[in-house]
């Protein structure tokens, strides 16, 4: 019991006035991106659970970005930050896919709005074929190679979960 009987409590340092709702942070879902220049994986995660799921590998066809179904993914999954997965060389210096992949990502923040997060990615589409393999997944069929994608984006958004887990 603290002075005058009454017990000790715990004060935020933002306190709330009477009668008010308390308003917390919830949780946010994001979308974590393979880009290619063919194919992009997506997938989709949670910062309350700290796990991502593959969620479905977009076509890039000769017109470009189908940026309606991006659009669509963010809105079903209400998701309020993005991730991208941005190759390296293995010594760490870039290449095209770099700048491709983040020019993805400042388009993806241009278009939105949202927080998009860049992640070094260097591994991840062999880490994610490896993984299929062990599942006894096949991989190397023109059609398999979107389930690579899919569990590529996975890992990403997995790694970068890893890193900003609270």
């Amino acid at each position: 019991m603290g002075e005058r009987g009454r017990s000790a409590r715990c004060r935020s340092q933002h306190p709330v006035g009477r009668g008010r709702a308390r308003v917390t942070a919830r949780p946010r879902t994001l979308l974590g991106f393979d880009y290619g220049l063919r194919r992009i994986g997506i997938a989709v995660g949670q910062e309350l659970t700290g796990t991502a799921n593959p969620l479905e590998t977009l076509q890039i066809p000769d017109r470009g970005l189908d940026w309606n179904a991006i659009s669509a993914l963010i809105e079903e999954w209400q998701a309020d930050a993005l991730v991208v997965g941005v190759p390296f060389n293995m010594d760490g210096t870039e290449h095209e896919m770099t700048l491709a992949a983040r020019r993805f990502a400042r388009r993806l923040q241009g278009r939105y709005g949202l927080p998009v997060y860049e992640i070094d990615e260097r591994l991840s589409s062999v880490e994610a074929g490896h993984a299929l393999r062990q599942r006894g997944q096949k991989t190397g069929r023109k059609h398999e190679r979107g389930q690579i994608d899919c569990e590529a984006a996975q890992i990403i958004l997995q790694t970068w979960l890893n890193e900003h887990a609270r």
